[in-house]
Order: C-alpha cells, then sequence, then structure tokens
C-alpha cells in the first residue's frame, strides 16, 4: 500500500466520503481538531448540534429517513459518554449510525493520570452498547476500522457502531485509502422461499407482520397482502407502508383486538420484526400473542434465534418478499382478508378508549393538513395514542423513541436529521414539554440550517403518563410537574414564529397549516389537558 501525505484525519473523511457519507453531526473541540482537518475541503456538510446527545439524535432521524448511516463527530470522554444514550436508541431500533471520537494518547490510557477528557477505559464503555468499537492504534489500522464500522449497515442487522481515533494518532500522516467492497445480505434460500410459499398459499386466514426491517418493502408488502387476501399489522417503526389501504391494520399488536386478529390466523409472515414486549406486550402482561404456523424473516440470525417459529428465513425483507411473489401459485387460498382487517381497526380504535381517540383524531388531522410529512416524536400523550392506532401516509413517516430503549429528549434532534436527510418534506415534530426542556437548545441548529420543522408542543404542563401511572397503582404523584418554560418568550428569543392553540383537531390543523405556508422552523404551542392527582 503506498503510503500517504494526507494525515489519519484527513484520510478518515476521505474514507466517509468514499462509503457515500455526506453529512457529519458534531461538536468540534481540542480533541477532535485533526478529525476535522480534512473536512471543509471534502465538501461534507456539517451540522453544528448544542449537546452531543443531539448529535447522537440527529443522526439517527438522518439514518431512519435517508436509509444511510448516521454519522457523528464527538470528543474525547464526555463527548463519547453524552451520546451513549442515542447509541443505545439506535441499537434498540436497529439504526445504522456511526461514532467517531477522539481518545487521549496511547501512552496515557488506563494509567489514571487525570488528562483532559480521560475516562478508565473508553473503548470498554463504547463497546457495551456499540455493536462493534474500532481503536485505531496506527495509521495503518486505519481503513480496517473504517471497514469493520462499516459492515453491520451493509449486511446483517444495524445498530451503531464506533471507531476512536488517539490524539497521538489523528495528526499523523495516514496510509493511501484503500476500499474493500462490504459484504452484502445473502438471498434466501429457495428451499425457504418454497416452503413459505407452500404455506402461505394455503391458508385460509393468513396474516402479515411489518416491522421496521421491512418499511422499505412496501410495494411488494401490498402486493403480497394483495396476492394472499391477509390483513397487514404494523407495529410503530412499519407504519405507512399500507395508508388507506383495506388490508392495512396501523395499530399496536399489543391490543387485545389485535392479539385476537394473530391468534385468529392460520399462518403468520413475519417481516423484519425483532416481537419486542414495547410493540408485542407494551402493558407487561407476560402474554405474547400466539401465532399459528409461524413463519419469521429477518437478517439477523442471532435474533431470529430468539423466537420459536414454524420456519426461520434469513433475508432482507424486501428481497424475500420479491421472491416470495414470484414463487407463489396463481391462486392462492386466503378469504376474508378485508373483512378480518376491518374489524380488526374497528375494535382496536374502541379499545385504546375515548381520550386516546381524541388524540388519534388531532392526529389525523396534522396528517391531512400537512400531507405525507414526516411526524417525528417523543415520548408524549399524542404519540403514545398514535402508536396504539395511527395510519400514517408515508412509509417511514412516523418513528418516535417511546418504544425500544424509550428515551426522552429524542424528537427535536431527530427531528432536524431527519429534514437534512430529507428537505424535500416537511417535517412535523410532537413533543410534550416535558421531553422538550431535554433538549430545547437544538432548535437553534434548525434556525442555523433553516429547516422547514414545525415544533409542535404538547403542553400539558407535566409529564402526564407517568404521573397516571403512579396514580394507578396507589403511588403518590411525586416529581411530575416540572414547570414549563414559556414556550412563546422561547420562540422568539429563537427569532421563530410561535401560536398557541386549543388541543381540537380543528385549531391544530389550522395552526399546522399556518405554520408550514412559511419558512424555516415554527412552534405550535398546543394547551393540552393538565393532569390533576386524585384526591386521598
Amino acid at each position: 500500500m503506498s503510503r500517504s501525505n494526507k494525515t489519519v484525519g484527513e484520510v478518515l473523511v476521505d474514507g466517509l466520503q468514499a462509503r457515500d457519507v455526506t453529512c457529519v453531526f458534531g461538536i468540534p473541540g481540542v480533541h477532535t481538531v485533526e478529525l476535522y482537518r480534512g473536512l471543509a475541503a471534502s465538501g461534507l456538510r456539517h451540522v453544528t448540534p448544542r449537546h452531543e446527545q443531539g448529535a447522537g439524535f440527529m443522526a439517527d432521524g438522518y439514518a431512519r429517513v435517508s436509509g444511510k448511516p448516521g454519522v457523528a463527530f464527538v470528543i474525547t470522554g464526555p463527548g463519547l459518554t453524552n451520546i451513549l444514550t442515542p447509541m443505545a436508541q439506535a441499537r434498540a431500533d436497529s439504526v445504522p449510525m456511526l461514532v467517531v471520537s477522539g481518545v487521549n494518547a496511547q501512552s496515557s490510557l488506563g494509567k489514571g493520570l487525570g488528562h483532559l477528557h480521560e475516562l478508565p477505559d473508553q473503548h470498554a464503555i463504547a463497546k457495551s452498547v456499540a455493536l462493534t468499537s474500532q481503536h485505531v492504534a496506527s495509521a495503518e489500522k486505519l481503513n480496517v476500522a473504517l471497514d469493520k464500522a462499516f459492515e453491520p449497515f451493509a449486511a446483517g442487522r444495524p445498530g451503531p457502531t464506533h471507531i476512536q481515533v488517539p490524539l497521538d494518532i489523528a495528526g499523523q500522516s495516514g496510509a493511501a485509502l484503500k476500499m474493500v467492497s462490504p459484504p452484502t445480505a445473502a438471498p434466501a434460500a429457495p428451499d425457504a422461499v418454497q416452503a413459505a410459499a407452500v404455506r402461505l398459499a394455503r391458508a385460509r386466514h393468513p396474516l402479515i407482520l411489518v416491522g421496521g426491517g421491512a418499511k422499505r418493502a412496501a410495494t411488494e408488502i401490498r402486493a403480497l397482502a394483495e396476492k394472499l387476501d391477509a390483513p397487514v399489522v404494523q407495529t410503530v417503526n412499519g407504519r405507512g407502508v399500507m395508508p388507506g389501504h383495506a388490508l392495512g391494520v396501523p395499530a399496536s399488536p399489543s391490543l387485545q383486538a389485535i392479539h385476537a386478529l394473530i391468534e385468529g390466523s392460520d399462518a403468520v409472515l413475519a417481516l423484519g420484526t425483532e416481537f419486542g414486549p414495547t410493540d408485542y406486550d407494551m402493558y407487561a402482561t407476560g402474554a405474547m400473542p400466539q401465532m399459528q404456523g409461524l413463519i419469521r424473516v429477518d437478517l439477523c440470525n442471532e435474533q431470529l434465534q430468539r423466537r420459536a417459529a414454524d420456519l426461520l428465513v434469513q433475508a432482507e425483507a424486501g428481497a424475500f418478499a420479491k421472491a416470495l411473489l414470484q414463487t407463489l401459485p396463481v391462486e392462492t387460498a386466503g378469504v376474508d382478508g378485508k373483512a378480518r382487517a376491518l374489524q380488526a381497526r374497528r375494535a382496536a380504535f374502541a379499545e385504546i378508549g375515548p381520550d386516546y381517540q381524541g388524540q388519534v383524531e388531532i392526529l389525523n388531522a396534522m396528517r391531512d393538513a400537512v400531507p405525507e410529512a414526516l411526524i417525528v416524536g417523543d415520548s408524549a400523550q399524542p404519540i403514545y395514542a398514535g402508536n396504539l392506532y395511527y395510519d400514517h401516509d408515508r412509509v417511514g413517516g412516523w418513528f418516535n423513541a417511546a418504544t425500544g430503549y424509550g428515551a426522552l429528549g429524542y424528537a427535536i434532534p431527530a427531528a432536524i436529521g431527519a429534514s437534512i436527510a430529507a428537505p424535500e418534506a416537511r417535517v412535523i415534530c410532537i413533543v410534550g414539554d416535558g421531553g422538550a426542556q431535554f433538549s430545547l437548545p437544538e432548535v437553534m441548529t434548525a434556525v442555523d440550517e433553516n429547516l422547514p420543522i414545525t415544533f409542535v408542543i404538547w403542553n400539558n404542563r407535566g409529564y402526564r403518563e407517568i404521573a397516571t401511572s403512579m396514580q394507578d397503582v396507589g403511588v403518590s404523584v411525586i416529581g411530575c410537574d416540572p414547570t414549563p418554560p414559556d414556550f412563546a418568550a422561547a420562540a422568539l428569543s429563537f427569532g421563530i414564529p410561535h401560536n398557541r392553540v386549543d388541543a381540537t383537531p380543528e385549531a391544530v390543523a389550522t395552526a399546522l397549516k399556518a405554520a408550514t405556508a412559511g419558512q424555516g422552523p415554527a412552534f405550535v404551542e398546543v394547551s393540552a389537558p393538565v393532569f390533576v392527582p386524585a384526591e386521598d
């Protein structure tokens, strides 16, 4: 391999660019100066958040919308520990994310000498969350580190990866960039496709379960559903694959109505879903729905082994669905799929109750006011409602952090990443007043980038979901009423429009239309019902 006059930091940037990275989220510091040496000349877009947690969540939102890994640059020590929460959220939701950090000089590592940003073992901390963490011990090790960091994005279940570059290595002349062809996901075995086709073709009441791993196969899933006459139940990360379709069931598998639909099916095709409790047993009953004739398709063999099934298929969901369509016979035995889906939708909507029904109506009004928007959510009342029952009109256009790892403060920075990934789309960020206080300063990043994001702040002056949970089990409600800031004054300080409205579908839709008619970010503050604890 020929040598290069470029530094390791410069070659790293070249390596990112060669792997189709176009944007980096980061806050520069003295420990990452050399990583930034090549950025200005590279043409890569750099977005500056206000906190490393924001950088991670921006990378997450960017990855979910673009389908490419989101990349963040952070400093040694506190930069890495600050981004661990977004890395954990990305791991829970299988989101491709690369974190590049500095680390102290190699001669000092593990010695506790009190260097700036020093951790006892930063590499071990990163390994505890990342799919892989690579230490660049010399200039020659950089290419291997890049290859290993990007490998999970090309084949297998994606998630966060990490590269750390020591201070004494980042500025060294680096080895010339050498690209290795990334691995690709193996196609489904033909005998597995044939076996699935036989079972599904003879099923009278087939069902399809769609998770986030299948959301980019919407066309194939619709064709499969229509071929089999099979209802399609969509988990939170699978919403948008069947908008308005008679076979679509945009409802949580945790609902009893959906349990009944699943258990009444004689063949279940599960595409890209991990069967996580936050989707399938969010009420922690311990009772997952029983599934007859389960055919499970997933990229990750480890994930497949975690739940018994009649047929396990390791494959990418879209490729498998396409192969299955080509293998199914002309005639299949499925009947009454649309009627079953309609019955399940009606029962599921009734099951969520009047309070959540009202919030779903507001979500419907928002969707209709701003068609095909990206709706990015935090752990907030309308998001809880929508995760139980809501039909979005854009593939991959509904996602949030209220399932899986469940990190508060996600929505504002994730919406920024989403907007950068899809500049032509309107982005609606739904966040509670409590969650907003975790990451409110990140709004200034949206201002700096002039992004078309409407931040909808659901202001019920506290943590209503937590307060209700405490009260329901007889615990005195304490700590659930943090005073929110004056969001109108905050908007004024950000230099963006603000509108406060009542929590009705008409008022919220009107405010959204007005906000999205302008350029750049805006606040719509919804005055939601305030939780009042019951008297003892």
